[in-house]
């Protein structure tokens, strides 16, 4: 058989393991979002001490680096005014005849599910900087979103 045709060693069947993407743009956080990255970065170092398989302790090490890159990295927004939609912000709006809320908050915190979503997806991009009453251009429609109203959570 050819030399070209051989593994060396099972090492090399293996597939890469690459870092965990990091999400393009500004780390903006809200003080839950720092405080729920803090949180994370305790978590996972204790559990770190505990395991005893090299895997393991290589994948959870490779976690406790995206998550330390993020907690460096953070940059804490102060709290809005509410008088525009702002990171930050809870913004109900209707939108093909529902009305719906959510609060614009930073990509390690989003969870769509629970109405909370990235200042960097699209819907929190088209209502960025508008104020209660107007209409807002989205998905390639001409004024197909209004803001109803934004309030400001508490902290």
């Amino acid at each position: 058989m050819s030399v070209a045709f051989r593994r060396e060693s099972d090492e090399e069947a293996l597939e890469p393991k690459f870092e965990l993407p990091i999400p393009p743009g500004p780390n903006l956080v809200t003080a839950r979002g720092l405080a729920l990255i803090s949180a994370k970065v305790e978590e996972i170092e204790a559990h770190l001490r505990t395991l005893e398989d090299e895997d393991a302790i290589k994948t959870t090490r490779r976690e406790l680096r995206y998550w330390g890159t993020r907690q460096s990295t953070a940059q804490l927004v102060e709290r809005p005014s509410g008088e525009t939609v702002a990171f930050g912000c809870t913004v109900s709006f209707r939108l093909a005849g529902k009305e719906r809320s959510v609060t614009l908050v930073g990509d390690d915190e989003a969870d769509p599910a629970r109405g909370l979503i990235s200042f960097s997806a699209p819907l929190a991009r088209a209502m960025m900087d508008a104020e209660a009453g107007e209409l807002v251009d989205f998905g390639g429609k001409s004024e197909a979103l209004e803001i109803v109203s934004i309030t400001v959570p508490e902290a």
